[in-house]
Formats: structure tokens, C-alpha cells, sequence
């Protein structure tokens, strides 16, 4: 299927809609393996297969001997039908050493239509792709707790040339790395915990270095509960947070005075500044890694102040009619609270937004929607068979998908299915993930 070269942007969208434009390289997000896409995508506190070098490599560390793992899924099958997903996981046990481990993932996005700048300027076709290599490695901490890191590098690949002004080509080539535990029998002897913190490293940049985005560090706690643990029968209840790592802030009017920058970072009068007297950066940013590991747990509600939705520069200036009040002191009694979109024209009440007053309207609130949760449920009859239910839930995304999935093991080698449902036109509905495992 053929598509404009905007499509690539759309798919990036769709991967994890919470993140809207808060980090670059968001396929690392995407999850593998059709026994977790079963189980809601709860699987850190389990990790006891190949795939937990994606998940939580301190898994790798209570596996002995070998094993390869692979998945492959028609992604967003009602966006387009030629994106796809390709996994692939292998470990190995070294007694001495502990467990080594890796994984290989490969995005297509398909062929897109290269267009120039004018609405009939046909360039022909490009492939657009996306793919990391991660190599892993366990070790046990005790009898009951493991550690894990990842080092991987990835690579992301857009289009071969930019369009019109855009000089370069749209790759990009990042490295970054992941830790995780995992403690057996944490506080009882059912249940087990697990954290990672994952995709740590250097901002993403494309054709313009400006323009970097973070990398999608992410942290996830999990527990995994065994409810039945017999011979026969073996059910499991499992649970996992994300929370994304990455402080990001629009336009926003910190300092109160009802602009946005118009300082250099000295405190200097600067036109198009993009800081305040203060040395706050006001125009939109996002902070560096090191940084956002603390700032984001508070970056959507305590941080920063009032948001120029806009885009003029300013905060409010129309009242609720759309007249303009500029003439009118910030803060005195009668200044218009509303942003207008169209500045040039008389507003109306479809292109008005309030801005004054929306960065004490933030609570905890907003930053808690932020959270990813993941229910998942396993039963297992003997070692050969399994059914498995889940939840997917993200808020803020606008994301609810039950989950569903089966699971066959013998004499080595694994099946497993995972179907994801929710409601009709949604771009993850429907989505079916086929794994395979060889134990050796």
C-alpha cells in the first residue's frame, strides 16, 4: 500500500499515543511476544523466557541452558496492511558467568509516496523502517534476586532525502541501554517482583539536531502473584505501572508576567529569548535525561505556569467574545483570559482557548493519567497448555484493550498467541501476535 511521506509520522503516533511528541524512537516501546501481548503486556515480574531480555533482563539470570524465541505481527492492521513487526530473542546460561542474552527488532512502515512541496510534486516511492539490536546480560544477586542490563543500538530510518527546505537525510543512528531486578518470593512466597528502567540515553535527532527528541525512558514496577501454584494447576495474577521518564513542557509563562520568553538564558532583553528574567527556559523544551528522571514525576502538574495554547507568545489578551484587550494592564481586572488561534481575526468562541489560570489548574491528578497500567492473567494446565486474559489501560492515551491469548508447550518447543481487541476503527484493534520458542 502506497502513502504519503506524513503517513511515517501518523504510525509514530499511533505506536504509544500517550507520548505524543514527548520522545523520539517510540518503537522501542512496542511490545513482543504474543504470551505477554495475551496477558495485557504484563510480563517484568514473569520474564522467564528469551523475550525477558526485552522485558527485564534480570530474568535471563534463574534460566539455565539455551533458547531462541521469535514473533512476527501485521501491526496497526486497520491503519495500513503493510506494516509489520519482527522479533527476534536468544539466551544462553554460561555456569560461572551467569546468562548471556540478545534481541533483534525490525519495524516496517511500508512504501510511502515521495512528494516535493506543490500538490502534484510526485517524487516516486521510498520504504521507511526502523530496527534495534540489543545484546544482555544476568546475573543472580542471591538464591531469590537477579540484575539485568541491556546495551543496544538503534536505528531509524524515514526517508532518503528531506522534503523542500529539509536538507539531509531523515536517519537516525542512537545507542542506549537498560537495567533491571527481579526479586523472587518479594515479601511472600507467591509473589514476585520486578523494576526496569529502560531506554536510557542521549536525545534522538533526525535531519535537524535542534529539534532532538529524548528517548522514551521508561520505568516499570511489577508484581506477579501466584494465586495456584500445584502440579496440575498453576493461575497467576499480574500487574505492571509504566511511567514515562521524559519531562516535557509547551510554551508556557512561568515568571507570570503574560509573555513567553523574550530573555536570553543571562536574563537579557532578547527578541524571539526563549527564556525570562529568571533564566527559566519558557518556550517549549524537554529536560535531559538526567534531569527528567526527577522532573517528570512532577513536570504536568507542579512545574512551570500558565500554557500559550495559541502559539502568539503571550498569555490570554482576548475575553470571552474574542475582542481584543490588549490595551489592558496583564492582571488587572477585565484583561482577556482567552488565547484566540486565528490573532489576525475577531475570534469566535470555536477558536478561543483559555490560557490565564491553566497552570494553577494542574493537579497530581493530571500527572497520575500519565500512568500505563497492565493487567494480565495466566493459567497454566501442567507445563503444555495455557490460557491467558488481560487489560491494557492508558488514560491518557485514550487507550482501553482487553486482551486475550492461548499458549502450547512440548517437548521443548512453544506456540504462543495474543489477540488485542477494543473498539471498532481503533489502530491496535484487532491485533493478532504469533510467537514461537525452542528451548535447547
Amino acid at each position: 500500500m502506497k502513502r504519503f511521506t506524513l503517513i511515517p509520522l501518523m504510525v509514530l503516533s499511533c505506536l504509544t499515543p500517550s507520548l505524543g511528541s514527548e520522545a523520539g524512537a517510540i518503537f522501542l516501546l512496542i511490545s513482543p511476544g504474543a504470551r505477554a501481548g495475551g496477558m495485557g503486556e504484563a510480563n517484568v515480574a514473569v520474564a522467564d523466557d528469551a523475550y525477558a531480555s526485552y522485558w527485564n533482563p534480570a530474568g535471563l539470570g534463574f534460566l539455565e541452558g539455551s533458547e531462541l524465541a521469535m514473533m512476527h505481527v501485521n501491526w496497526l492492521p486497520n491503519l495500513a496492511d503493510d506494516l509489520y513487526y519482527d522479533f527476534f530473542a536468544f539466551r544462553k546460561h554460561i555456569p560461572q558467568l551467569g546468562t548471556f542474552g540478545g534481541h533483534l527488532i525490525y519495524l516496517s512502515l511500508g512504501e510511502q509516496i515521495r512528494m516535493g512541496e506543490g500538490p502534484e510534486d510526485y517524487l516516486g516511492t521510498f520504504t521507511s523502517f526502523m530496527m534495534a539490536t540489543t545484546v544482555s546480560y544476568s546475573s543472580l544477586l542471591s538464591q531469590y534476586s537477579s540484575f539485568g542490563i541491556n546495551a543496544k543500538i538503534s536505528y531509524q530510518h524515514l526517508v532518503d532525502l528531506g522534503a523542500g527546505a529539509e536538507k539531509g537525510k531523515g536517519t537516525s543512528l542512537d545507542f542506549g541501554f537498560d537495567l533491571g531486578y527481579l526479586r523472587k518470593e518479594f515479601l511472600t512466597p507467591k509473589l514476585d517482583f520486578g523494576l526496569t528502567i529502560t531506554n536510557i540515553g542521549p536525545k534522538v535527532a533526525f535531519i535537524d539536531p535542534a529539534q532532538a527528541d529524548p528517548q522514551p525512558t521508561n520505568l516499570t514496577l511489577g508484581i506477579n502473584y501466584r494465586v495456584i501454584n500445584t502440579e496440575y494447576n498453576k493461575l497467576s495474577l499480574i500487574y505492571d505501572v509504566n511511567k514515562l521518564l521524559v519531562a516535557s513542557y509547551p510554551d508556557m509563562d512561568w515568571d507570570g508576567d503574560g509573555f513567553v520568553g523574550r530573555y536570553d538564558d543571562e536574563g537579557h532583553y532578547s527578541i524571539g529569548g526563549e527564556y525570562n528574567q529568571n533564566g527559566d527556559r519558557e518556550k517549549a523544551h524537554t529536560d535531559p535525561v538526567y534531569v527528567a528522571i526527577f522532573t517528570s514525576w512532577i513536570d504536568d502538574w507542579l512545574l512551570g505556569g500558565d500554557t500559550d495554547f495559541s502559539g502568539d507568545g503571550k498569555i490570554g489578551g482576548y475575553n470571552s467574545e474574542g475582542i481584543p484587550t490588549d490595551s489592558i494592564s496583564f492582571g488587572d481586572p477585565g484583561y482577556g483570559e482567552y488565547g484566540c488561534e486565528e490573532s489576525e481575526n475577531i475570534c469566535s468562541e470555536e477558536n478561543l482557548v483559555l490560557e490565564v489560570g491553566t497552570g494553577d489548574s494542574r493537579g497530581i491528578k493530571n500527572e497520575l493519567e500519565k500512568l500505563v497500567h497492565n493487567f494480565g492473567m495466566e493459567y497454566w494446565y501442567s507445563k503444555y497448555f495455557a490460557l491467558r486474559a488481560g487489560y491494557y489501560l492508558d488514560q491518557s492515551g485514550k487507550i482501553s484493550n482487553p486482551t486475550f491469548g492461548v499458549g502450547l508447550r512440548f517437548s521443548g518447543y512453544g506456540f504462543d498467541f495474543g489477540y488485542t481487541s477494543g473498539e471498532p476503527g481503533h489502530p491496535l484493534t484487532n491485533t493478532m501476535r504469533f510467537s514461537l520458542n525452542w528451548e535447547f
